[in-house]
């Protein structure tokens, strides 16, 4: 197995964190995803700390990361377009979220860029910003939040690397917030176009955007490239193809990273099969 790729899945938390982590491990996950509360809410969750502290120990004895994932309705690029109410709850949702993080010893927290129909094409980006600053003011943990790209079709908000790293410069705690990059999502936008992946990298170095990145969601796709569709498909069942993602994992700056499958489950219920199809994709290369 190639232990410097740490290629994993999204996993219930059924049974409590603790138990999310052994499940991700047994079914050959060095790294997993979860979501730290209900994925259709921004409920506060009270934190777990006996399950979360399960976790912790079992992740650091395996030398197994993983990262959360804030739920749907999510959207920091509104800011109080849709009432101050909702907007306050949004922030309260992201710092519980970080605080269940911290105590499952996860690396940060995934949030989507969001998205803001507006005649002022920067208010989005003011509204992330202000959204980061207010979340991050008073947060002391280690854990980040992970800001990720999205698919949207040229001229959507969060498609390119430029806007996530020039977000994160001008937010107020650049320090506290790093970035998920997602295939599909990469594809999709034609940000990254499998044959010209050096370009990518390339440019992903002239920005300092690789030296921020914290995860991977490995997707292929089920739509081509430059359709803005969010469809994930399993590796090699979709328009990217195994050889092309296998090639962008394969670069350095993917080393000890959580690599996560966001893709259906094989027959088994589990990401096994697919798990161990990367690892001898990678060792075949």
């Amino acid at each position: 197995m190639n232990n410097k790729r740490l290629i994993g899945c999204h996993v219930s938390t059924r049974g409590g964190f603790g138990r999310a982590a052994k499940r991700a491990w047994d079914m050959g996950a060095r790294a997993f995803q979860y979501f730290p509360k209900n994925p259709r809410s921004l409920a506060w969750k009270d934190l777990d700390a006996i399950a979360a502290a399960d976790c912790f120990r079992f992740c650091r004895e395996k030398g197994m990361p993983s990262i959360a994932h804030t739920p749907y309705p999510v959207n920091i690029a509104a800011g109080d377009t849709r009432g101050n109410e909702l907007y306050q709850v949004t922030v309260a949702s992201l710092k519980n979220d970080l605080i269940i993080a911290e105590a499952c010893g996860s690396v940060g927290i995934v949030v989507h860029f969001g998205h803001l129909k507006s005649n002022d094409p920067l208010q989005g980006y003011k509204n992330i910003i202000q959204c980061l600053n207010e979340t991050l003011a008073d947060w002391q943990g280690n854990a980040k939040i992970l800001l990720e790209n999205q698919a949207g079709q040229p001229g959507s908000m969060g498609i390119m690397l430029e806007e996530l790293v020039n977000v994160r410069n001008l937010a107020n705690e650049p320090k506290k917030i790093a970035f998920c990059l997602d295939t599909c999502h990469a594809y999709a936008s034609a940000t990254w176009i499998p044959g010209q992946t050096d370009r990518l990298m390339e440019r992903g170095r002239e920005l300092g955007y690789w030296e921020e990145l914290a995860a991977l969601h490995l997707n292929d796709s089920r739509y081509p490239s430059g359709s803005g569709k969010d469809r994930h498909a399993r590796i090699g069942e979709g328009y990217i193809g195994k050889e092309a993602i296998v090639e962008l994992i394969s670069f350095p700056e993917f080393e000890r990273k959580p690599l996560i499958l966001e893709t259906e489950p094989g027959t088994d219920g589990t990401h096994q099969d697919e798990i161990e199809y990367l690892y001898r994709s990678l060792e075949e290369e």
